[in-house]
């Protein structure tokens, strides 16, 4: 068995979910259109550079639907994947992960993104072992806009990986191959951990590194 790591956002999809889903609120009329466009636009070019703060970002880019209760939630999520996330969904893509599948790679999706946006988007894929951003609930159950634990962004997507693998009486070394796929440089920790890098879709800079190093390139979507 080989093992076969996907990032989600502009790799899989070809849009960010997490601002996406930001500029969703705004159409619900949930969310401030200038102020709150303002911040989730700042965060998404922090993020471009490599200089978010995760911890600031989960805090803001939760704070409208986690007051609402467990219903609104899942109608906002059902809603958000009907009108954004499925139209999006390019069969080659899908292909792309079928085609692991096919060869017996052991999948998961691993994104910095958080797991109520993305959930659903791993479900869309038939992937079930997804590694996000996890959040702190309350004694309620509530979501409080803190990260659980180790969050699945940069060099925390290997511990994640590894933390995962180690469940299961695994470990990254065991494999022949090791896959993984993404667009960006915030993603250089795994991709240099992967025997397998490809640049998918890739920014002007994990192109560059990806040249350099001999790294496939692979451009999913026009």
């Amino acid at each position: 068995m080989n093992l076969c790591l996907f990032d989600l956002d502009h790799t899989l999809l070809p849009l960010d979910s997490d601002h996406e889903f930001g500029e969703f609120l705004i159409r619900q009329g949930l969310a401030d259109a200038e102020d709150y466009r303002r911040r989730n636009d700042g965060f998404y070019q922090q993020y471009r550079e490599g200089t978010l703060v995760l911890d600031d970002y989960i805090a803001f880019s939760t704070s409208v639907w986690r007051q609402m209760d467990e219903l609104a939630q899942q109608a906002l999520q059902q809603s958000f994947m009907e009108q954004v996330i499925l139209p999006a969904i390019q069969p080659q893509a899908v292909e792309l992960v079928e085609r692991h599948r096919a060869e017996g790679d052991l999948i998961a999706i691993v994104t910095a993104t958080n797991e109520f946006v993305t959930r659903p988007i791993a479900d869309a894929f038939n992937v079930d072992e997804l590694i996000a951003v996890r959040l702190v609930r309350d004694a309620g159950g509530r979501v409080t806009g803190q990260i659980d634990g180790v969050p699945s962004f940069r060099d925390g997507k290997i511990t994640r990986v590894e933390q995962w693998l180690a469940d299961q009486g695994r470990h990254l070394g065991q494999f022949e191959r090791v896959s993984f796929y993404s667009d960006s440089p915030n993603d250089l920790p795994l991709l240099e951990r992967a025997t397998d890098p490809v640049a998918t879709n890739p920014s002007t800079e994990l192109e560059a590194v990806a040249q350099a190093r001999g790294w496939r390139i692979l451009r999913l979507f026009a």
